[in-house]
């Protein structure tokens, strides 16, 4: 497990990924392989509740694992996204970065209601 040089990549790829919380169950967001030789620079994570009646909880936590094994940490906690609103719990700003062997998981508390999109760069 080698993180590149981020000062002088090979390589710079834009990325992206969106995904439909359809259940309560943690749902993989980003995952970065233990041999990828990559890492992701997170610009953003979006998230929208679709729902126009109700308000749904997100949480947003980061994973030492490929998987979501072991204990996390969360970045966003049980955060109420109001009825036809979006929520940034992650922004370029602050910054995350996802390095070989880490995960971003998403949690919705109730399905159907959140769609999440994600942004990074991945370093090479």
């Amino acid at each position: 497990m080698a993180n590149p040089n981020l000062a002088a990549p090979t390589a710079v790829y834009a990325a992206n990924t969106f995904v439909a919380l359809t259940s309560t169950s943690e749902t993989q967001l980003i995952s970065n392989a233990s041999t990828s030789n990559k890492v992701y620079l997170v610009d953003s994570v979006l998230v929208s509740n679709v729902d126009g009646a109700s308000a749904a909880d997100v949480t947003v936590t980061v994973y030492n694992a490929e998987t979501n094994t072991g204990g996390g940490v969360r970045i966003a906690s049980t955060v109420s996204v109001p009825a036809d609103a979006s929520l940034v719990p992650v922004l370029k700003d602050v910054g995350l970065s996802v390095k070989e062997g880490q995960s971003v998981y998403v949690t919705a508390s109730a399905a159907s209601d959140l769609e999440v999109v994600a942004y990074w760069k991945e370093y090479q």
